[in-house]
């Protein structure tokens, strides 16, 4: 999927969510612990009741590999479930990988071979050779890491270079359009950060950013919108908690699809005062 298309997608469901899966097997219903694979189960319900209010879905991998091949296997699930029904959906492995050339090339391997995400995480500590393997698949997308949204954010991203008073986030973002395109790279930017993403949006005015932190981390969708925003959208904002547990009951799916359907809402609404529906 093209930077194109997913703006395409984006228009046609007046929605730029993201909806997390990050299934917790100790939350989900009871009465889902039973079936031969619990975890399938729950994201199965969760992923149609809310597909037609979204446009990406993002598993996060601790989750799964938590369990061991077992969770594994969910996850494995899970992709080809929503490929085969909603190949429309752009699909995000959140794993955060990044190592020497030779293991960052098996990583792609995992993800976009064995597993066909759209997508995956990647940190950029260890540089650029640590991220090109991912970037030699057609069609397939690396989202660096920049600017986060935890309270240890702090601790690395704000550091100032003495010479070019930039911060390490802002060396991040410079550096790495070396590495790839507005067609194969997009950000990780926190949405409890939404006040640094005019800023952000200097650097890179064109990329897409994926925006963590909405809902239960208590980031500001329309501060989001307001500084992120662009041409065409270029944001993709997740919700995790807020959406899949948005019930602990039978009726879990239900409420899941309710609340996605109210931020889909809220959505259309910026989408329309952009002037981009």
């Amino acid at each position: 999927m093209n930077q194109q298309q997913l703006f395409e997608q984006i228009q046609k469901k007046r929605s730029f969510l993201c909806v997390g899966l990050d299934t917790d097997i100790q939350k989900i219903p009871q009465h889902l612990k039973d079936t031969s694979d619990p975890v399938f189960s729950f994201n199965k319900e969760i992923i149609d009741a809310t597909a037609g209010f979204s446009v990406a879905y993002k598993p996060n991998l601790a989750f799964y590999e938590s369990l061991g091949s077992k969770g594994m296997e969910s996850l494995e699930k899970t992709v080809r479930y929503i490929k085969s029904k909603f190949p429309e959906i752009f699909v995000i492995a959140d794993a955060k990988r990044g190592d020497i050339g030779n293991t960052s090339n098996l990583y792609a391997r995992a993800f976009f071979d064995q597993q066909d995400f759209d997508a995956v995480t990647v940190a950029p500590y260890m540089g650029e050779d640590s991220v090109k393997p991912f970037m030699t698949y057609l069609d397939k997308w690396v989202i660096l890491l920049a600017l986060t949204s935890n309270k240890g954010a702090s601790d690395f991203q704000f550091i100032e270079d003495k010479e070019s008073g930039d911060k390490l986030f802002e060396t991040v973002l410079k550096t790495s359009q070396n590495w790839g395109t507005t067609e194969n790279l997009m950000y990780v930017v926190g949405a409890t950060k939404a006040e640094k993403l005019k800023e952000i949006r200097t650097i890179v005015p064109n990329h897409f950013l994926l925006v963590p932190g909405v809902g239960a981390q208590g980031g500001s969708l329309q501060e989001v919108a307001k500084n992120g925003m662009n041409s065409k959208c270029g944001l993709l904002v997740n919700s995790s908690r807020g959406i899949i547990y948005a019930s602990s009951e039978t009726d879990f799916a239900t409420k899941a699809g309710a609340a996605a359907a109210g931020v889909q809402k809220e959505m259309e609404v910026l989408l329309k005062e952009a002037g981009l529906i």
